[in-house]
């Protein structure tokens, strides 16, 4: 696994999630048009990351006959405004992953939002390893499982993608419809994380990457 790979196999799809669709503007849900817009700019970057041979998780055999990934349609509702709440007081942990690897983490924080009229929360983490690269220093990860896995979406979970600078006066934009795989869900011998107890929404969450494992 290249350098690339191995950094995409802490949180997965870090180039095209981040440089697609979670700006660093201020928070505050954008309009349906700019939503539209940014969901379709991401969409496209995550395929063009699957088609390049260098980047592309998936076997050689299935990247001759890719032509995109599925997704959900496309789902406003699914973008929601979070209020942050740091907690970083915790201590590095060992987060859990498809293999023996177990990549130290810490709790950077709790988003509460609302989801179909029902509060929710997840938590943030921040990846030590790549603490140490300038190049994704200010990155956090958050892993979660839903009551769509392995029921259109990929049952080991999906992930996020947020920066630091997004957290604008307590609150940042939360959008599902950039959730994306793990790269396990398309065999190899990658190393994902799992994501924590604490991240396991009781909801359905009909947006992202679909899959049909």
């Amino acid at each position: 696994m290249n350098t690339t790979h191995w950094l995409l196999a802490l949180p997965l799809a870090l180039g095209a999630a981040m440089g697609a669709a979670q700006s660093t503007t201020p928070a505050g849900r954008p309009s349906v048009a700019e939503h539209s817009q940014q969901v379709f700019a991401f969409q496209q970057k995550l395929n063009a990351e699957y088609r390049n041979p260098a980047e592309s998780p998936l076997p050689a055999e299935a990247q001759k006959s890719f032509t995109g990934l599925p997704f959900y349609p496309v789902n406003y509702a699914a973008c929601v405004e979070a209020r942050f709440e740091a907690d970083s007081l915790g201590a590095p942990f060992q987060m859990v992953t498809s293999t023996a690897r177990r990549p130290q983490y810490r709790k950077y924080g709790v988003l509460h939002f609302a989801f179909e009229g029902k509060p929710q929360q997840l938590v943030v983490y921040q990846s030590l390893d790549l603490q140490r690269n300038p190049e994704y220093r200010d990155y956090l990860f958050v892993p979660f499982t839903d009551r769509t896995n392995g029921h259109g979406s990929y049952g080991g979970g999906r992930y996020l993608d947020l920066r630091r600078g997004q957290i604008r006066q307590g609150k940042i934009v939360l959008d599902f419809n950039q959730a994306y795989n793990p790269y396990c869900a398309y065999g190899g011998q990658y190393s994902c994380p799992v994501p924590p107890a604490e991240n396991r929404l009781q909801i359905a969450v009909q947006a992202g990457v679909m899959s049909d494992h």
